[in-house]
């Protein structure tokens, strides 16, 4: 059985589809179920689905669960930049063998990239060099 990365507590790397729901409850923030299922309606979700695989998310600990209302809220128990950070990290030794510059290359490499988002790079890039020497 593969090692999980464990990044909140106990709380394991989101899949994909969890990761689908979280970037959902990012958005607007603590939602029901019913909520959460309309939003993935271009994904073809259906209700119970969506249900469960919250209810196996709250299981998990990538979510929490409400029981303050009538129908149960869900919110994300991990803030989204922790998440990306901790997804990042994985990605990185998995794929690139802890080369960040790799990692950099690869993604640039991925998609075509605006000229201000290379402005926006060298500026973080300035940043990062300005705080390690």
């Amino acid at each position: 059985m593969a090692k999980s990365t464990k990044p909140f507590g106990n709380a394991p790397l989101p899949t994909e589809a969890e990761l689908a729901i979280l970037q959902i409850l990012w958005k607007l923030g603590p939602s029901t179920v019913r909520e959460v299922h309309t939003a993935l309606q271009s994904r073809r979700t259906g209700y119970t689905t969506a249900l469960k695989q919250m209810q196996v998310m709250t299981e998990k600990g990538l979510l929490t669960r409400s029981e303050r209302y009538r129908s149960h809220v869900y919110e994300a128990r991990i803030p989204q930049e922790q998440t990306q950070l901790l997804l990042t990290r994985n990605l990185l030794q998995r794929a690139f063998d802890g080369s960040a510059k790799d990692l950099v290359l690869g993604a640039l490499s991925a998609q075509p990239v605006s000229a201000s988002e290379l402005a926006e790079i060298r500026k973080m890039l300035d940043r990062f060099e300005k705080r390690n020497s």
